[in-house]
């Protein structure tokens, strides 16, 4: 396995690019890439040159998140104002505007069909579950409080929730905390499960890998990239390369390679069956909040694709192999 730059786009955006994902092919054009910054605008770019398609507005401050419909069709954005808007890919029309008062909102995933948008939902401690039909608040997923003395506002805001992530079965939400744990949740039942232990400061990204719904992948401040049995709740491996915090990590469309990135200003490519870096990026010169692989499918699709993004401003694109 290996990644090859492709291309770069420097001043991608205005601002910090804090957020990345890939808009799925549908039957009238190739993926897109999607990216949010911090300069309040959420943009699409086609996904073999990098050329910019468009650009959404209508938050107010920075875009936090931004998460893709596994047909293609919508796409969402989540800001430090506290909204989620959903818009149309191809007319770039707002669909539904989401506000879950009084709390942030902060990384967002559509589950694998597509039918419910989950929201980590910052100082409320939990996840929020919206139907992508109605786009009404339909579960709200609360971490319990830990027990013995009442805890106090500070123990509370240490479950501050940053991330989520659904497994490929679409049968749990697993979300990442400030303090470093991560609460495992069975959706049907809106059940909180257990929690995964072994990171001591904030879990900004996790990922699930897409053939095992048990096989959790999480990236954490504690500079480690920790990979997990997430139902049976065990730490498999705990891995290290990164010389800093590791804001993000995305699975191979293969599952057999991670990547990360790294306020240490670099990409890590991972080989998982020898659970270790094994080629490092450094096209990046701050920062790298976010890390996507291109899922296959579409036409004349031939080689994986891997983006990132960073405080730069700049978005990278490399051939993954």
């Amino acid at each position: 396995m290996k990644l090859a730059p492709l291309k770069s786009v420097d001043n991608a955006h205005d601002d910090s690019v804090w957020a990345v994902t890939w808009i799925p092919a549908t039957s009238s054009r190739s993926s897109l890439l999607l990216t949010g910054s911090l300069d309040e605008t959420v943009r699409l770019w086609r996904s073999d040159d990098l050329v910019p398609d468009r650009t959404n507005t209508g938050h107010c401050l920075g875009v936090a998140s931004v998460a893709a419909h596994p047909l293609g069709s919508i796409a969402a954005s989540s800001s430090l104002d506290s909204f989620v808007r959903v818009f149309n890919v191809d007319s770039n029309a707002t669909i539904a505007t989401l506000e879950a008062p009084p709390s942030e909102v902060w990384q967002l995933k559509f589950d694998p069909k597509g039918s419910i948008l989950a929201v980590a939902g910052g100082s409320s401690a939990s996840v929020k579950l919206w139907d992508t039909s109605t786009w009404e608040l339909v579960a709200t997923l609360s971490i319990p409080r830990p027990e013995g003395p009442k805890p106090t506002d500070r123990s509370s805001s240490k479950k501050f929730v940053l991330s989520v992530a659904w497994s490929p079965d679409g049968k749990r939400i697993t979300c990442g905390s400030m303090d470093g744990t991560l609460s495992v949740f069975d959706v049907a039942r809106a059940k909180f499960l257990h929690h995964l232990e072994g990171h001591h400061m904030p879990v900004r990204s996790l990922a699930y890998s897409p053939y095992d719904p048990r096989l959790l992948f999480t990236a954490s401040d504690d500079a480690h990239v920790h990979m997990y049995d997430a139902d049976g709740g065990n730490l498999v491996s705990s891995m290290s390369g990164h010389a800093s915090w590791v804001l993000c990590v995305d699975v191979s469309p293969d599952g057999a390679a991670i990547a990360t990135g790294s306020s240490d200003k670099t990409v890590r490519l991972w080989d998982l069956n020898m659970r270790a870096p094994v080629q490092t990026m450094s096209n990046h010169t701050d920062q790298v909040w976010g890390v996507a692989f291109r899922p296959p499918g579409g036409s004349n699709v031939r080689v994986g694709r891997l983006a990132s993004v960073s405080d730069d401003k700049s978005i990278a694109l490399y051939d993954y192999t």
